[in-house]
């Protein structure tokens, strides 16, 4: 793009905008987590069944987001995200009407998660975008770590809302989607200005063929940074469905304090994002080393759960010590992705990041909860996992490839 101009800094205006679009599109999940075993006595489901509540808002999410990243390049970004939170809003509307006025609403409320998830694909990764849109390289570790920290407060604050929301009854925190989602919309249209939107020039032949030429420089690094993407948010939603049950049936917490017990590995998740990305703002040779570090952690907290779970002191530590590991791991993820292109192929290449972050979320509920809690080999195996990918992250991901770009003349 010709002319582009970017900021050393964002006003807080622009930054509070930005960041809560990654703070209300992480309720879509997190909000409902603790309220899942309710959902099983009033709609009479099992635990599997209640993951779909999951699967259906991620996968829809998941594969609309490249597409939304390949529009967002040509068209702009606001455009993308306002409408999308719309829909988003729209979405929780349909499943808190359909638990109102049907029988049987299960199908239905299913439904309304799915457009909830179409939604969705257009939110979190396009603002990362954005922001790489608008701030320098130098400064851009310490936004992203905000955003991601934004995301993980709602991670935080989604539990004790949802069990204080649900208080009035068992539905009601799908409206508070459309409560939210529809001002935050409106903000995003009206309050962010960004500059030179869409691509400015560039022929589609051009645009997927520099696609082509970034997958054939970074195509190997990227798609390591893709895995422990997918890994990591695996494991928090899993870890979370799994907490959201055993508080309940082992710990005999419910409601709030449920809620408030969930907020912690989250709470130091969010934590360790804003300051791990202020730590690298100005140590981006650490970027490696910090996502290395944190899907170890990762790997050894899950591999103590199995052995303290009946423990009340060392357990709590376990599971802060999995929300610690994962905040590390993603400011520097955030980075090398949004970093790997110019703002000409950003959005995609985030887009695609936000797809296989999306498919990690569906499919850690679900995982976690057909195997069952009393099977140490999940753990064990998840563990071994982690551990597998930070070893590959050492191994294959090259930060100064993946980092350096040629921007357009």
């Amino acid at each position: 793009m010709m002319g582009k101009q970017k900021k050393e800094t964002l006003g807080w205006g622009e930054l509070l905008i930005l960041g809560a679009v990654p703070f209300v599109m992480v309720l879509g999940n997190s909000m409902l987590i603790p309220v899942f075993p309710k959902f099983e006595q009033v709609l009479n489901i099992n635990q599997v069944k209640v993951g779909l509540l999951v699967t259906a808002f991620s996968l829809p999410a998941g594969l609309l987001i490249p597409f939304s990243g390949i529009l967002s390049d040509r068209i702009g970004r606001k455009i993308v995200i306002a409408p999308a939170l719309v829909l988003y809003g729209l979405g929780g509307l349909v499943a808190g009407i359909a638990s109102i006025t049907l029988k049987e609403p299960f199908t239905v409320i299913l439904a309304g998660r799915v457009l909830q998830g179409l939604g969705a694909g257009g939110t979190y990764q396009l603002a990362m975008a954005l922001t790489a849109d608008l701030i320098t390289e130098a400064k851009l570790t310490r936004y992203l770590g905000f955003l991601e920290a934004s995301n993980g407060l709602g991670k935080v604050v989604s539990p004790v809302l949802g069990s204080l929301v649900a208080m009035i009854t068992w539905y009601a925190p799908f409206f508070v989607y459309g409560i939210l989602a529809f001002p935050i919309a409106a903000l995003v249209w009206f309050g962010l200005h960004e500059p030179n939107p869409g691509g400015e020039g560039e022929s589609w032949k051009q645009y997927f063929s520099t696609l082509g030429q970034i997958i054939k420089k970074k195509g190997v690094s990227l798609f390591v940074a893709f895995l422990i993407g997918f890994l990591a948010l695996s494991i928090l939603f899993g870890f979370l469905s799994y907490l959201s049950d055993i508080l309940e049936q082992r710990f005999h917490l419910q409601g709030v304090v449920k809620g408030l017990a969930l907020a912690v590995p989250v709470g130091a998740m969010a934590a360790t994002s804003y300051g791990t990305g202020v730590f690298l703002e100005k140590r981006q040779h650490l970027l490696k080393w910090a996502l290395i570090v944190g899907m170890a952690i990762a790997a050894l907290s899950l591999a103590v759960v199995p052995i303290c779970v009946s423990k009340k002191m060392v357990f709590p530590a376990a599971v802060i010590a999995a929300g610690i590991g994962i905040g590390m791991v993603l400011p520097p993820l955030n980075t090398f992705i949004t970093g790997a292109t110019s703002q000409d192929e950003r959005g995609v290449v985030t887009a695609v990041y936000g797809t296989v972050r999306f498919f990690g979320v569906a499919v850690g509920p679900p995982a976690f909860g057909a195997i069952g809690f009393d099977r140490v080999g999940l753990f064990y195996g998840v563990g071994a996992l982690a551990l597998a990918a930070a070893l590959l992250g050492y191994f294959l991901i090259d930060p100064q490839r993946l980092l350096a770009y040629e921007t357009s003349p």
